[in-house]
């Protein structure tokens, strides 16, 4: 074990060598590599989970270039979306297929926070004439909310039959970070619950986001999701090998540098000793919230 320390440690002594506040990073060595060289092995039936910051006009732009560069090499390009729930799978190919105009749509599937316009570019950026498709990946509020609220045993056989087949909670060591991120709980149950509620959020994603591809192994699926769910593997992209273990899944991870330190930006960056990369690739840049 004392190899495998000072082996993390030499990564975190070359990260703060080389802080970089901008640039795409292989997640397990931290060297810089191109989009292209990113996204080079990713072939039909594979999976391409990006996490981001919510509302971050950067981060936005990235996924589509990271969009883009899949179909530059000849991919078919379909899109899952966390926002959408599952069940208003219809409204969204309506929405796509323009027999439901964009305000329509936005309030029959009462669309809150953050503006649309941060999302439109990823949701419309499937080509409908290849085939490929914009894919509603998550769950009803209805039900994530009365598990966080009230806990599993208060689901009703209706709820239920919402839940993936199969569900379960996720792993211990992606529990222990998740809680680890809510210190402040009012008690130990209410971070049950929580997790609960995280566990159905990405178990659902990875449900519906492998039942796509099964019925579409032509083509690749990329996933807009917020960047904890993507973040040293324990998560959706956990799920996503459960459920779809033939599916290969590459995963990127938005870093916002703004106003990070050199040190700061090494330990976002650095490998976990424990729960090793936080993604196998690292999209490093200043995100500005607009507003701010």
């Amino acid at each position: 074990m004392k190899g495998f320390g000072l082996f993390f440690s030499s990564l975190l002594m070359l990260a703060c060598a080389h802080a970089q506040t901008s640039g795409i990073l292989a997640g397990n060595s931290l060297q810089p590599v191109s989009l292209a060289e990113a996204v080079q092995n990713v072939r039909p039936g594979s999976i391409v989970v990006i996490g981001e910051n919510h509302g971050f006009t950067e981060h936005q732009t990235q996924q589509v270039a990271i969009m883009q560069a899949l179909r530059d090499q000849g991919l078919v390009v379909s899109v899952g979306m966390e926002f959408f729930t599952y069940t208003d799978q219809p409204l969204v190919e309506a929405y796509r297929q323009g027999t439901l105009s964009e305000p329509e749509f936005l309030q029959q599937i009462k669309w809150g926070s953050p503006s649309y316009s941060f999302y439109r570019d990823q949701a419309v950026f499937p080509d409908l004439t290849q085939g490929a498709a914009t894919v509603a990946l998550n769950a009803p509020r209805s039900l994530t909310g009365k598990v966080s609220k009230q806990g599993l045993a208060a689901l009703t056989p209706e709820d239920m039959a919402l839940l993936p087949p199969q569900f379960s909670l996720g792993r211990d060591s992606y529990k222990r970070r998740f809680l680890s991120m809510m210190p402040h709980l009012p008690s130990p149950e209410a971070g049950e619950r929580y997790f609960a509620a995280q566990s159905i959020w990405d178990d659902t994603m990875a449900w519906q986001a492998t039942d796509f591809l099964r019925s579409h192994p032509n083509q690749v699926l990329v996933i807009v999701v917020g960047d904890f769910h993507v973040q040293f593997g324990g998560g959706l992209p956990d799920r996503l090998r459960t459920r779809g273990p033939e599916f290969p899944v590459l995963t990127f991870s938005q870093v916002n540098t703004l106003d990070l330190t050199e040190s700061e930006i090494a330990t976002e960056i650095k490998p976990s000793e424990v729960d090793g990369p936080r993604a196998d690739i690292l999209w490093l840049a200043p995100a500005k919230s607009p507003g701010l």
